[in-house]
């Protein structure tokens, strides 16, 4: 019997298992969000963020960021600059 390949899980659970911290893994999806970011600092993320944080960290940034859209109009709206007035 031929060996099958192994599954990427392997690759998977060793990023998973990576142990950046999430105030970095917050830093760096911030940058992401503001869309500047230099390929040093990319590659350095790459290695050392785990996944995990990563999707927790976009998450909450979006969560944030919709709330700080929310508010803003919220604000605009009962400024009365939006109405003219």
């Amino acid at each position: 019997m031929q060996d099958e390949p192994t599954p990427q899980g392997g690759d998977l659970r060793q990023a998973v298992s990576r142990k950046g911290s999430f105030l970095g893994t917050l830093r760096a999806v911030a940058w992401s969000f503001f869309g500047v970011r230099k390929k040093s600092g990319y590659d350095q993320d790459v290695s050392q963020l785990n996944p995990v944080h990563v999707i927790i960290a976009g998450v909450l940034g979006a969560v944030l960021f919709v709330l700080v859209l929310v508010l803003l109009v919220q604000w605009i709206v009962a400024s009365g600059v939006a109405t003219g007035g």
